[in-house]
């Protein structure tokens, strides 16, 4: 387990997820901030129909799931996507990935945040938006991103921040491009920023057990895997130590640096 300097940050090495996702939240201190919560959203990343590392596994949210149960016990427990695909919808997703499958097995609510009802959120330091359209429900829940780590073509890597982006309405930022959210694709890395600006994860756990090394919808799987998940209360520095771990510079990423 290491601990990053300054920050509510952690690593540990991948066994299951069954052991390794909660040793992760409770070195990062997740247990004591979830009691305090009343409605908690677990935001996967499911942006397409491939099998994980390129989109999260089930049994990854689904340990996430009894952990939040474990340690607020009254909770309502949501897992809330937004797809990219343009040829699929989200509902589409979960049931090829297994998530309506478990939702109908454990109680568990699943939210389509393409669909979901937004609410503006003002961003006058925007560099790209000077204001952003985000689901009522991410706005009001404690928000937990749980993104597979992989590097990416556009924002040269996928982590808890650029998970965010499934929150994006398509109705509104799925214009000029093949994907649900292709009005950010133009200038990624800044829109990327203005998100940040808008909402964070409040807790993060990212799946590095394999890693894509060259691209988020496929290329090689790190070799060998990563055996990794990083957890913390801090996305950015998640996020960062996700860049070490693929052999990236994280101050030559700009919405990193």
């Amino acid at each position: 387990m290491t601990p990053q300097a300054g920050t509510k940050t952690c690593s540990v090495d991948f066994t299951s997820y069954a052991d390794s996702v909660p040793a992760a939240l409770d070195a990062c201190g997740a247990a004591q901030l979830l009691r305090k919560q009343k409605r908690v959203l677990i935001k996967p990343n499911l942006v397409n129909a491939s099998p994980p590392p390129v989109t999260t596994p089930v049994e990854c949210c689904a340990a996430i799931v009894r952990y939040v149960r474990a340690h607020a016990p009254k909770a309502e427990v949501v897992i809330a996507e937004g797809c990219g695909d343009v040829l699929r919808e989200t509902p589409e997703l979960f049931a090829i990935h297994g998530y309506d499958l478990f939702s109908g097995r454990e109680g568990v609510g699943l939210l389509d945040l393409n669909r979901a009802d937004c609410v503006r959120v003002d961003n006058p330091d925007g560099e790209v938006f000077k204001e952003l359209w985000l689901p009522e429900a991410a706005m009001q829940s404690f928000l937990i991103s749980a993104p597979v780590l992989k590097a990416h073509s556009l924002a040269d890597m996928t982590g808890s921040l650029k998970n965010l982006m499934g929150l994006l309405p398509p109705e509104r930022y799925g214009k000029g491009g093949a994907w649900k959210k292709s009005s950010f694709h133009a200038r990624m890395q800044a829109s990327l920023r203005d998100l940040a600006r808008c909402r964070t994860p409040d807790l993060t756990l990212i799946d590095a057990s394999v890693g894509l090394k060259d691209h988020h919808l496929g290329g090689r799987r790190c070799d060998p895997p990563l055996a990794t998940l990083i957890a913390g209360t801090d996305a950015l520095a998640c996020d960062r130590a996700g860049a070490e771990l693929l052999g990236l510079d994280w101050r030559a990423i700009p919405y990193l640096s």
